[in-house]
C-alpha cells in the first residue's frame, strides 16, 4: 500500500491498482505487443532471493523518499522506433499516475525485455 494525505485526510493506494493504470496506459502504444505478466510463483520466488533466481518482470512499483518507481518490463514489435516509444509511455504512464491519483513520480524505468515480428 501507498499512502498519500491531503487536506482532506490519508489516502491508501494499492500497488496492484497502480499496477492497472501503468497497463492500461502502455497498452494504449502503438508498437507495444506486451507488458510481461507477473507469474505468482516466480514473483515470490524473486522477492525471496532478492532476484538471484528469477527477475521480476512485468510492472513493478516502489516507494521512495521522493514519490514512487515504476519499473516496465515490454515486448516491442520489429520496427518500431524503441526510443520514441519509451518517452511515449513514460510521458503517457506519468500523466495517468498524476491525473488519476496524484502521487508524485520519481522515476520510471522501461526495459524492452524483447521483440517479435
Amino acid at each position: 500500500m501507498l499512502n498519500t494525505e491531503n487536506t482532506m485526510g490519508k489516502i491508501s493506494i494499492s500497488e496492484n491498482y497502480i499496477t492497472q493504470i501503468v497497463r492500461h496506459a502502455v497498452c494504449e502504444y502503438t508498437g507495444i505487443s506486451d507488458i510481461y505478466t507477473e507469474n505468482k510463483f516466480r514473483s515470490a520466488l524473486a522477492e525471496i532471493t532478492h532476484g538471484r533466481l528469477f527477475k521480476r518482470r512485468g510492472v513493478a512499483v516502489r516507494k521512495d523518499r521522493n514519490g514512487i518507481i515504476i519499473d516496465i518490463h515490454i515486448k516491442v514489435t520489429y520496427g518500431t522506433d524503441i526510443q520514441s516509444a519509451v518517452e511515449n509511455i513514460t510521458e503517457r504512464v506519468s500523466d495517468d499516475i498524476k491525473q488519476t491519483i496524484g502521487i508524485k513520480i520519481s522515476s520510471i524505468n522501461v526495459f524492452v525485455d524483447d521483440m517479435h515480428d
